[in-house]
């Protein structure tokens, strides 16, 4: 009989139901959780049924015998808890982004490779329907290949309160660049992470002080608190393989509503992945879209691909593959020197707005 994992989550905001869902439709045996808040750690324990809650991180991954952890804590976090649990021999799931930058990013690749443990990030988007439908006619060879993609994660009022971790570059590493870089992974992805050359970008600071444009998540305000970081970039990634990547995230930026996309155009055929929000932040208003777009008999064809309806957007999908890749059942759908690659291009973003010019990648 093959043995039941055990897993320990760390930081107990509401990210972790998605990790906690996806493990026990796993059967993956959640026994602990740990938070600085513990009277935040003992609801979410009394929800989902979790015996042990702890303080402190390192007391917890002391006293249980677990498999794997879960890291739930804001960005400044991740290198420094995954990198001490990939030690104790233990299989790690980050939150994104991987960690502040890409040095500390490749720290973290390092460990896993040190300990021989499977690390992977919570980039979700890959595990979507539509995204693994996509995947299997890139693989097929039906989009050939793709020289241009475009990422966009826009919003209008999607500042996530003042003053908190997320305003915080010293706690979040940055704003929407960071913390919307789903779509630029997913874009990669598809684009079968080629080397990234140069990279050319702006961002912008608007609104980053008016209460009209924070979003509808409830994140409470912090009086006196930070807020240092951009509301919204745009940015051309070129690759040493000649394709390219236009890039485009805003958390306060006057568009028409939050979207949250990637369309690319292939030599063969193009593609979009799209998610159309009727209000900034709000799940169930939303519209998914997946097609593509071909030349058949001398006529364009657009294709719509139908898919089941993930209103989790891959989130619990997410978990279940890498518990899949631990068993050795599935390939990862993502794999940790992806996220390397991810985060130096995150990084020459930032840093091409600050020096304005064009970033050279080594």
């Amino acid at each position: 009989m093959e043995k039941r994992l055990k897993a320990g989550i760390v930081g107990a905001g509401g990210i972790a139901d998605y990790h906690i869902s996806g493990y026990l439709k796993s059967d993956v045996e959640v026994i602990a959780i740990s938070d600085i808040d513990t009277e935040r750690a003992k609801i979410k324990a009394e929800k989902f049924n979790i015996k042990n809650v702890y303080s402190s991180y390192k007391e917890m991954i002391e006293k249980e015998n677990l498999d794997i952890v879960s890291v739930c804590v804001p960005n400044k976090y991740h290198s420094e808890i995954s990198i001490e649990c990939l030690k104790n021999g233990i299989n790690v799931f980050c939150e994104k982004p991987p960690a502040l930058n890409a040095k500390e990013t490749e720290k973290m690749v390092k460990a896993a490779k040190d300990a021989k443990k499977i690390l992977m990030f919570d980039f979700n988007n890959r595990a979507r329907p539509e995204s693994q439908v996509l995947m299997k006619y890139i693989k097929n060879g039906d989009i050939g290949k793709i020289n241009s993609a475009q990422a966009l994660w826009i919003r209008r009022c999607g500042i996530p309160g003042f003053g908190g971790w997320f305003t915080q570059k010293a706690l979040s590493g940055g704003g929407p660049v960071i913390d919307l870089l789903h779509m630029i992974d997913l874009a990669l992805y598809f684009m079968e992470f080629p080397e990234p050359e140069y990279v050319l970008a702006k961002t912008f600071y608007d609104f980053s002080g008016n209460p009209d444009f924070k979003g509808p998540w409830g994140i409470p305000d912090v009086e006196g608190g930070i807020m240092d970081v951009e509301t919204s970039s745009h940015a051309l990634i070129t690759f040493k393989t000649g394709q390219v990547l236009f890039a485009r995230n805003s958390w306060a930026e006057m568009n028409k509503r939050e979207e949250v996309s990637v369309t690319f155009q292939g030599t063969k055929a193009g593609g979009m992945i799209r998610r159309l929000f009727g209000r900034d932040g709000i799940d169930d208003t939303a519209i998914d879209d997946c097609e593509l777009y071909t030349m058949e008999n001398g006529k364009p064809v657009n294709r719509k691909i139908i898919v089941e309806p993930d209103p989790k957007m891959g989130r619990e999908r997410a978990v279940i593959n890498f518990v899949n890749t631990i068993r050795k059942k599935e390939e990862p759908f993502s794999k940790p020197e992806q996220a390397i690659i991810l985060m130096k291009i995150i990084d020459a973003i930032y840093k091409s707005s600050d020096e304005k010019k064009p970033v050279k990648i080594d």
